[in-house]
């Protein structure tokens, strides 16, 4: 079964959230509450967790994995952006947002779309999730929990526990934010809402 914990959702506390990062380190996959609802997570260059990961939600190749980033300069990094979409995305960040964009080499290969060379890329605004990306110093490597035939990513941690604990190294407990994010695809330059969510949609209109 998986660690489980139950993490302080305004005061994370700092030996708990250096625990989940120890087991991240070791190459295992957590769950952990963010803004938008439970998603699973693993360090970047981890091929075996991206394959764990992809399992459990049971999607294929061409399934857009998003970067969790603690700041604005650690996505600026990730992603290739002109002066429109820098300006759009800091107005948007911290938030409810998912931008997918033409990744750089940052990125290990294998976390990108296999034609388009785009990654997912968000900052959440949501204590615990942060505390964990800036101790890891790096991103996570991120999917929405939802469940195979489902709509929605999990909200709740001991049901995650309870469905996916033998899956999982580490369920992280706390509160979730209001609902999936809004994806905004720039693969093709102009800003595609792909997904109505969480958040001010007239940003992108």
């Amino acid at each position: 079964m998986a660690y489980y914990v139950e993490i302080h959702p305004v005061n994370p506390q700092q030996r708990l959230v250096d625990k989940v990062v120890e087991h991240l380190r070791h190459g295992e996959v957590a769950a952990i509450p963010t803004d938008s609802g439970y998603a699973i997570v693993c360090t970047m260059a981890n091929k075996e967790g991206l394959e764990r990961i992809r399992t459990i939600r049971q999607v294929g190749a061409k399934h857009h994995f998003t970067l969790l980033c603690h700041s604005f300069a650690q996505l600026g990094q990730l992603v290739i952006l002109d002066n429109s979409e820098f300006r759009l995305l800091k107005a948007a960040t911290p938030g409810p947002y998912t931008f997918i964009l033409r990744g750089t080499k940052e990125v290990p290969r294998m976390t990108l779309h296999p034609k388009k060379n785009t990654i997912g890329v968000r900052i959440p605004d949501h204590a615990i999730c942060q505390a964990i990306v800036e101790a890891l110093g790096e991103p996570l490597l991120s999917s929405s929990l939802i469940m195979p035939g489902e709509a929605n990513p999990l909200t709740e941690g001991w049901i995650v526990n309870d469905a996916l604990g033998a899956a999982l190294d580490v369920v992280v407990e706390g509160p979730v934010g209001r609902g999936p994010t809004t994806v905004i695809d720039f693969s093709d330059g102009e800003p595609v809402i792909t997904r109505e969510g969480a958040g001010d949609l007239s940003l992108f209109e």
